[in-house]
């Protein structure tokens, strides 16, 4: 199977929206409608910062998904891309949908004059954290969240 990745495009909601349902499940996160419409309204606004693409197999049909946005890196005098999310359908990991994905937005990064690629996945996400480990090296930040 051979993987193409392509900027997210108007069209591409409810498939889109299959692939975030799935993303919402695998991290036990509850989906609602207004949250769904909330996360692509900003994925489609060009004014609004986050920014995204897909991976399609052979049949056109989409396997995977990334969202990103440019932030500020103050201890580096630049900006830097921050990869929110990265998910590919359980039947479609192995195929190299997510390296293609994570290439995707390497490819953005150099495009955009960015310094540098940041992401996060759960401590027990063990198959994201192989394949992340492949793309660039883990560091020794602690994440926190703080509930407002």
């Amino acid at each position: 199977m051979s993987v193409q990745v392509r900027p997210l495009g108007d069209k591409d909601f409810f498939s889109w929206l299959g692939l975030f349902e799935g993303y919402s499940e695998f991290y036990q996160s509850e989906l609602t409608d207004e949250k769904a419409l909330r996360v692509w309204s900003w994925i489609i606004d060009k004014n609004h910062g986050l920014d995204g693409a897909v991976a399609v197999n052979d049949d056109g049909d989409l396997i995977g998904f990334t969202l990103f946005r440019e932030v500020p890196r103050t201890l580096s005098g630049d900006h830097g891309l921050f990869v929110d999310d990265l998910f590919v359908t359980p039947d479609a990991r192995g195929t190299g949908a997510g390296r293609a994905l994570l290439d995707y937005a390497r490819e953005h990064a150099k495009k955009h004059g960015l310094g540098g690629i940041q992401l996060i996945t759960a401590a027990d996400n063990e198959t994201a954290q192989v394949l992340y480990d492949q793309a660039g090296t883990r560091t020794d930040w602690v994440t926190y969240e703080i509930e407002v």
